[in-house]
């Protein structure tokens, strides 16, 4: 849930935070790391790079 409420504070995801990760979580989170430029994490992994620079750009939920 934390993951969709990040994302929905970017404008990346407007579906429900309910902690399901779905497709269209998937999808934001490719287009926030294709964006940003991640690369050590696959695009739609929420692994460490992701997670860490998805946390130091936006507040705890």
């Amino acid at each position: 849930m934390e993951l969709q409420l990040r994302l929905r504070q970017l404008y990346l995801y407007n579906g429900d935070a309910n902690g399901i990760f779905n497709g269209q979580v998937e999808d934001a989170l490719r287009n926030y790391q294709w964006a940003r430029g991640v690369r050590s994490d696959d695009l739609g992994v929420y692994g460490p790079e992701t997670r860490w620079m998805l946390e130091s750009e936006t507040r705890e939920p």
